[in-house]
């Protein structure tokens, strides 16, 4: 397969944001009676959409999530990104070395979105192909914000090369049919066990670096 697209998920594999958001999402959890720790929040919450978040959260644990908490959920997430995010290193580097169309595909909100590729310096290298799981039916694990991504972008499915960190990111990718690389160079690797859930998902490849991204691209149309 000689790839004709890039999709890049954003929260931990172009910008550092999985410990900030977790940390938040934690607190809430806590606030709201049930001790979680960030472990387990990762492998339960990591790669989905908010929507996807509060329905877990009501139906396993009964947890009730109101309009306004997520709403402070989320400016508390939006204050903390514009004051402390960071890109992942290489991100940018990456990025622009890929000469093939390219875009983001989030389950984070539009804006949120928008707000950690611009705080981050990555906006330029991606706009305006930046997708979110608000504009499909369905989010992470299932396919539908990939294959919107490749629809947007004109590109076949089958030759779209998917970048993720999440479990929920690569089952996403592989049900598109799209060629999945893991990537586990961010803070949050470590703290929730990432090396090895995402092995599990057998990718094609597993990254710690970004910078080693272009040339593995190239060698797959090689």
């Amino acid at each position: 397969m000689t790839p004709a697209a890039v999709i890049f998920d954003c929260d931990g594999v172009l910008v550092d944001s999985e410990m900030i958001s977790i940390s938040v999402l934690v607190d809430t959890i806590r606030a709201a009676g049930l001790d979680m720790d960030e472990r387990a929040a990762f492998s339960l919450f990591l790669g989905q959409s908010i929507a996807q978040t509060v329905k877990i959260l009501e139906s396993d644990f009964g947890i009730p999530v109101s309009e306004s908490q997520l709403a402070a959920m989320r400016a508390t997430i939006n204050a903390r990104f514009t004051r402390d995010l960071k890109p992942i290193p290489g991100a940018g580097e990456a990025a622009a070395a890929i000469a093939l169309p390219k875009c983001v595909a989030s389950s984070s909100n539009p804006d949120r979105v928008r707000l950690s590729l611009d705080v981050t310096g990555l906006l330029p290298l991606f706009d305006p192909h930046i997708f979110s799981s608000s504009q499909v039916a369905r989010g992470k694990p299932d396919p539908d914000l990939f294959l919107f991504a490749a629809d947007q972008l004109s590109v076949s499915p089958e030759r779209c090369v998917v970048v993720e960190d999440s479990i929920a990111g690569l089952k996403a990718a592989k049900r598109a049919g799209m060629t999945a690389i893991g990537f586990i160079g961010g803070s949050h690797a470590e703290a929730c066990g990432l090396a090895e859930a995402v092995a599990a998902e057998n990718p094609v490849a597993i990254l710690t670096d970004l910078t080693r991204l272009p040339a593995l691209i190239h060698a797959m149309g090689a």
